[in-house]
């Protein structure tokens, strides 16, 4: 395996969803799961467990629940961008086609690698705040980051989705995820059908980051 700079990995880190249904080694696996276990946690709790989900029955039974999520998610936002500039609605409606793919093939990835939270093992500290609380994820999604890292330098496609989280209870038995673990996202993962990862498209630092308070510019 050819080695890639971490600075590269995170330049080139693609959300790929169109995967082949070749398997992937067991020991590949273990690899990209050590790195999920070295994120840093609050208190170095790591409350979370990842369930690698590679039985075809359960496969499947995610990958209805995740179709009917995407099918709902994808009309709503094809419908907002009815009156959006072509070039935005050409960028979108390529990643609603390869989210289409994985809608109609979750259930075929070779691995679905399930995130999950125990949130009495964490110190919400937004819990009392008249907003929705995000505090909690900040021990969770560094082991998915690091996981996702880990399948860029192992040549693996992958991708962070969250919408079977609105479908835990069915999830929950699926699973067979005791109380109170609840759920975080899936990432299915596999080779990539296609180019795989590449170049990214984000907005540049001088539009997310400000230099002493808000809305300030950087100066460097």
């Amino acid at each position: 395996m050819d080695e890639i700079g971490l600075y590269e990995a995170m330049q080139t880190l693609r959300a790929v969803r169109r995967l082949r249904p070749d398997p992937i080694p067991d020991e590949i696996l273990r690899r990209v799961l050590e790195a999920a276990s070295w994120a840093p946690t609050g208190g170095n709790v790591q409350p979370w467990r990842a369930i690698v989900v590679r039985d075809p029955g359960r496969k499947q039974a995610l990958g209805k629940l995740y179709l009917d999520g995407w099918n709902v998610y994808a009309k709503g936002h094809r419908a907002q961008l009815a009156d959006a500039p072509d070039n935005i609605r050409a960028g979108q409606a390529r990643m609603l086609d390869s989210g289409d793919h994985l809608g109609a093939h979750f259930g075929e990835s070779p691995a679905v690698i399930f995130f999950c939270f125990n949130p009495k093992l964490m110190a919400i500290t937004d819990a009392g705040l008249d907003r929705i609380s995000v505090v909690g994820g900040a021990s969770v999604y560094t082991a998915v980051e690091n996981l996702l890292l880990a399948c860029r330098a192992e040549g693996l496609g992958c991708t962070l989705t969250t919408l079977l989280c609105g479908y835990e209870e069915q999830v929950r038995e699926i699973l067979e995820i005791p109380e109170p673990w609840g759920t975080a996202c899936a990432v299915p993962i596999g080779y990539p059908l296609r180019g795989g990862h590449g170049k990214i498209s984000r907005r540049p630092v001088e539009k997310l980051a400000f230099l002493d308070h808000w809305g300030n510019a950087l100066s460097f």
